[in-house]
């Protein structure tokens, strides 16, 4: 775990629990309610990558620290983006230079919040207090959603004159339904923690935020202790689901699992049933 152990960031920290295989990533800019500033989209890629080859970490917990979960996008530090500035070009440049600038800047975005879906371990995202906008798409991009009773979400960005374009509008129909989605997306409305449980936004719901980071922890560390062969399969192959059919579905799987049943896993979970003992899975 060298690698992790140097990660550095203004704005993100990670913490391993090595003794159930769980990091907690951690939004660490509490004083700016952990607005998402160039810091954020530069190094969120960095963590993810460095937690998706850890074969010591078997599950990802992503939460925050301070009285919120996320406020979304930076509006002072990413204003020339919201503007159409992008990376390229300034106000003498040419209306294409100036679009292909911005389009390349909102593809470089998408990409740091595709870091946390492509990441091939489950991925727990711990919510309390505000998440708004790029916090959704954050939460979007993750597996499992679990909040705070007082948590607050909104898909915020028709209010700001602009259209979701880092994850929301793509990820969340799997997620919560189409006319859910609308309903959010069109109005930029706030809804309660409640609410969010009410239209499957989030799994379950638990008191305050250190409430919901214990559950997080919890749940990932119940999913660290299974096979991380089977755990991380089951991710790939759900993921492969979209887009096929049942039958090509199942043609996948098949053939999935006719390269990976012959594990060491499969014999420890085998053995350990058979002698009734919890099993000691290695990942072989």
């Amino acid at each position: 775990m060298g690698d992790i152990v140097d990660f550095e960031s203004p704005v993100l920290s990670i913490e391993v629990h090595e003794a159930e295989a769980v990091a907690t990533l951690w939004l660490d800019r509490a004083e700016a309610r952990n607005a998402m500033g160039v810091d954020l989209w530069r190094d969120l890629p960095r963590a993810m990558d460095l937690l998706s080859g850890d074969p010591a970490v078997r599950a990802v917990v992503v939460a925050a620290r301070g009285p919120h979960f996320s406020v979304g996008l930076d509006l002072k530090a990413m204003g020339g983006l919201l503007t159409g500035g992008g990376d390229e070009g300034s106000s003498r440049s040419s209306m294409a230079a100036r679009a292909r600038g911005a389009r390349a800047s909102v593809l470089r975005l998408q990409d740091a919040i595709t870091a946390v879906a492509r990441c091939p371990k489950p991925v727990i995202a711990a919510v309390h207090g505000y998440c708004i906008g790029g916090g959704v798409d954050l939460i979007a991009a993750c597996d499992i959603r679990l909040a705070s009773s007082d948590a607050v979400f909104s898909v915020r960005e028709a209010k700001m004159a602009i259209v979701a374009d880092l994850g929301s509008l793509q990820r969340l129909p799997a997620i919560i339904g189409a006319g859910h989605l609308a309903e959010l997306a069109f109005t930029g409305r706030d809804i309660s923690a409640e609410r969010a449980k009410e239209i499957g936004l989030v799994n379950d719901l638990a008191s305050g935020a250190e409430g919901v980071q214990k559950a997080a922890h919890a749940l990932a560390a119940e999913i660290a202790a299974n096979s991380p062969i089977a755990v991380q399969g089951t991710k790939a192959v759900l993921a492969a689901n979209e887009g096929r059919t049942v039958a090509e579905g199942l043609d996948y799987v098949a053939t999935w699992n006719a390269g990976m049943l012959a594990s060491d896993d499969l014999t420890e979970a085998v053995t350990a049933f058979m002698e009734k003992r919890p099993p000691k899975f290695t990942g072989r």
